[in-house]
């Protein structure tokens, strides 16, 4: 097919890769038939096909091209059902009602799937399996809806959990999952442009370019003017959906406009395969966002956001490509080579339009959501009631024209899908985060079975590891204290520093805090953090510079005021090393063993009586019995 020919198609990865196909002629002379089909849409197509073949004639009037629109351009799946969920039909028509039109919905899946098989059309390429995928960690509804759909309706359904979707799927952002196996993906456009050469076959008559001017439904031959000719038919059928404009306004306002876009990505070879395993169609949501799978083995399809209005499609490439990301970060950069919008039709109950609107004047519309297997049921439906004679479409009765409320309606409805699109984003990633949390605490759970606390602790990097504590040196190694013997020993930045807590050691002995802050040192002794503001020194300021804030967990440690500067000094240096093993080398010289009785704080003491110093290396961690105190304060919570 040249450029000219293809002049009326929106450039698409459809139109890109479609099956050659003659343009068909505007209609140019008077015409009389037995049905006149508005709209060569799948729908359209498929009602002028089940006429032409119960032998009735047939003209079909398309504006444009044959599929130009939300018949060529959507994501292609094929799957049982309606837009509006079940429950909501249920709760209208009550089940057995509800039972009767999923049947039918069925019906229409299975004309499509024999259309392919029986006619073998080309470029189709039918692709099995859909999967419904949950972004949240909601298993018990979906187990639900899966017991719904399988038992009650007779669906062939499957509940996959989230380690088998995650399988095929590589990504966190999906739990569990529902597939439908006899569900697929074709490529809808050369779908259609099939059903149009099988219509023709059976005797129907399609003309392009021949929109439809006006339409006069009174009396027996109803009547259709086009540009070039007039068609006389005494059924008319209208198929062209949010197109119906000015040739039935009343109708056209029962509908409301949706727009959606989608991206088609360069090939992206190996990548899409490891992060996309899963062939079928793949849905995780509701309304918009996301729809998409995988087109010409290595080209990712990726549809999604909603308007009400009608949007440059070129706007929404950086949001789908986000999108894209956001779920398989491991696809790097994705380019798009091509992106376009379709426009289709929702009743605000969201269910199909399908009946007889007044003697001879039929209407199918309203397909948004779930267009190719209704549209299918559609075109069957009124071939037989009008043929036939049948009355299978009252069971759309329920579901009659209801305004849409105009351009209100319009920002209504873009106000509720960018609502429904956040609270998903929102409740997807709180679902993420909850995952994450419960992962952390199963790999602590699993940690401390069958290991002592402390080595727990020190693996989940609460604690030094006692394996990598400095030797502890010998007694006879540590040097005379110094400050004790002459007051005055320790170098020139230990008496400076000596100096500095000569004004708070006598008036403040637990922290070395001066008079103004004893209020905050007896905030810390009840596990209250001190302001930063407040300047400390000596044991204080390690304490304050190590995050310890309970005296429990702090080693007594007195002496003469140059002795404690010197401590304080190295202990910080200590705080700033990188290697754990350089405690020891900053601290020796000034630990004192003649006073090691004395550095017990109470937890500590019972344990420690009797046992080397290297139990009582544990300056700047946790002391065993903190650690422990707070994992069963921890369990109780999680409790």
């Amino acid at each position: 097919m040249n450029a000219a020919e293809r002049g009326s198609y929106v450039p698409t990865w459809y139109t890109a890769s479609m099956v050659p196909v003659p343009a068909r002629p505007p209609l140019t002379y008077d015409l009389d038939v037995d049905v006149c089909v508005i709209g060569a849409g799948l729908a359209g197509l498929t009602t002028a096909r089940e006429i032409a073949r119960r032998g009735w004639s047939v003209a079909v009037l398309e504006s444009r091209r044959i599929a130009w629109s939300a018949s060529g351009r959507n994501d292609g799946f094929v799957l049982p059902g309606f837009a509006a969920p079940m429950e909501q039909v249920v709760s209208r028509v009550g089940f057995e009602h509800a039972k009767a039109l999923w049947a039918l919905s069925e019906m229409g899946l299975r004309y499509v799937a024999n259309t392919i098989a029986e006619a073998r059309l080309p470029g189709v390429a039918p692709i099995a399996g859909w999967l419904k995928a949950s972004k949240v960690d909601d298993g018990d509804q979906v187990l639900d809806d899966a017991q719904v759909y399988g038992e009650e309706f007779g669906t062939e359904i499957e509940l996959w959990p989230t380690e088998r979707v995650r399988d095929v799927l590589k990504t966190n952002h999906y739990f569990h999952a529902l597939h439908l196996p006899r569900a697929f993906h074709i490529h809808p456009l050369n779908y259609a442009l099939g059903l149009a050469e099988l219509a023709e076959a059976a005797g129907a008559r399609i003309f392009e370019d021949s929109p439809a001017l006006a339409i006069d439904a009174e009396g027996v031959r109803k009547r259709i003017a086009t540009p070039s000719g007039r068609v006389r038919a005494g059924h008319i059928v209208l198929a062209c959906s949010v197109h119906l404009g000015s040739l039935a306004p009343r109708i056209a306002s029962t509908l409301l406009p949706i727009w959606s876009y989608t991206i088609t990505s360069a090939p992206l070879g190996p990548r899409l395969a490891a992060a996309i395993s899963y062939r079928g169609g793949v849905t995780d949501t509701d309304l918009a966002n996301n729809h998409y799978r995988v087109v010409g083995n290595d080209r990712l399809l990726w549809s999604g956001h909603t308007t009400t209005w009608e949007a440059d499609p070129r706007r929404y490439v950086r949001r789908l490509q986000a999108d894209i990301a956001a779920v398989y970060p491991q696809l790097g950069e994705v380019e798009v080579e091509h992106v376009w919008s379709g426009v289709l039709g929702n009743a605000l109950h969201r269910m199909p339009q399908i009946g007889e609107v007044s003697g001879g004047l039929w209407l199918a519309s309203g397909f948004g959501g779930h267009g190719i297997n209704t549209t299918a049921m559609a075109g069957n439906i009124l071939a037989q009631a009008i043929v036939e004679g049948d009355d299978t479409w009252r069971l759309f009765a329920p579901f009659e024209l209801v305004w849409a409320g105009g351009r209100v309606g319009r920002a209504a409805m873009q106000v509720l899908y960018r609502w429904v699109d956040t609270r998903e984003r929102l409740a997807a990633r709180a679902a993420r985060q909850r995952e994450e949390e419960d992962r952390r605490v199963a790999e602590r759970a699993a940690l401390r079975e069958g290991e002592h606390e402390v080595d727990v602790e020190a693996r989940l990097g609460a604690v030094v590891p006692q394996a990598e504590l400095p030797a502890e040196p010998e007694l006879a190694e540590l040097p005379a204290d110094s400050g004790a013997a002459s007051g005055a020993a320790g170098g020139a930045r230990a008496r400076g520093i000596a100096r500095r807590s000569t004004r708070t050691q006598g008036r403040c002995r637990a922290f070395d805090r001066p008079r103004r802050c004893r209020r905050a040192a007896r905030g810390a002794h009840a596990g209250v953090r001190p302001k930063p503001s407040v300047r400390h020194s000596g044991r204080a300021a390690i304490a304050a510079r190590a995050g310890i804030h309970n005296h429990r967990q702090w080693l007594w440690i007195p002496g003469s005021r140059a002795h404690a500067a010197k401590l304080a000094q190295a202990a910080y240096t200590c705080l700033r090393c990188p290697r754990p093993g350089m405690m020891s080398e900053n601290l020796r010289g000034v630990v004192q063993p003649r006073h090691r009785d004395r550095w017990r704080s109470p937890p500590l003491a019972a344990r420690q009586e009797g046992e080397s110093l290297e139990q009582v290396h544990v300056l700047l961690v946790l002391d065993q019995c903190a650690v422990q105190r707070r994992n069963e304060l921890f369990r109780v919570s999680l409790a």
